[in-house]
């Protein structure tokens, strides 16, 4: 596996926190959130992750540039347009081997995740993309079949066994970089997600406990974080 950290994002529910910092550098019992993530991916011995940049990019530039990581660190630099996550996606492509699954992970999500599992699950499937899923409650929820393949988006539903919560943890296969538009505008991968399905490909689930994940996207969880990691 290859890692892909989505980093860039303005933070907007973290203010005032990110009238500063970007949200990578937010920080939980003295590291910073970029730090745990690429830390998770390192144990799992990914060797390489690629980190977006964007809000207070040339800081987040120079904190890459100045540490000494357990992998190999590379930027996807969006300084000029923040790209959202499939141009994200897109926009990194060159940086990959084209050999790998890559994981992608939101920078503000704590987990317990086994990628291990998460692989082996992807592999087994024969999925495209493996979304990491559980069941919550939130205002965005997406629907999956029986077999767990994605349906459709069910905004506004409750949870139920069908009906889950993406966790902002994917494992996506290689080829999925080739499908996707060039990058000239910003676009959600959520969207070519539900088009890939439309044309016949597996995109695919993997659940979770709800209890072994965290949003650290809002100052009232920092707190939370912070009793994770001290426990």
């Amino acid at each position: 596996m290859e890692g892909m950290i989505l980093a860039a994002g303005l933070g907007t529910r973290l203010r005032p926190l990110t009238d500063s910092r970007p949200k990578a550098l937010v920080e939980v019992c003295g590291r910073t959130l970029l730090e745990l993530c690429i830390g998770r991916m390192a144990e799992a011995g990914i060797r390489r992750v690629v980190v977006n940049v964007h809000h207070f990019g040339d800081m987040m530039i120079d904190y890459i540039g100045s540490r000494r990581w357990p992998c190999e660190v590379a930027v996807s630099d969006e300084r000029p347009l923040l790209l959202d996550t499939g141009g994200a996606l897109r926009h990194a492509a060159p940086l990959f081997s084209g050999r790998e699954d890559v994981l992608v992970h939101n920078v503000d999500i704590l987990s317990e995740v086994d990628f291990h599992d998460l692989e082996a699950c992807h592999r087994s499937a024969g999925n495209l993309a493996t979304l990491c899923v559980s069941r919550r409650t939130t205002r965005r929820m997406l629907r999956f079949s029986a077999e767990g393949q994605l349906e459709r988006r069910a905004e506004g539903c409750e949870a139920d066994e069908r009906t889950l919560a993406f966790s902002g943890i994917t494992l996506v296969s290689p080829e999925l970089f080739g499908l996707l538009p060039e990058v000239d505008h910003p676009y959600p991968i959520i969207d070519e997600y539900l088009r890939l399905v439309g044309q016949g490909y597996r995109i695919g689930s993997y659940r979770h406990p709800a209890e072994h994940w965290l949003d650290v996207g809002k100052p009232e969880t920092l707190e939370k974080a912070s009793l994770w990691y001290r426990s």
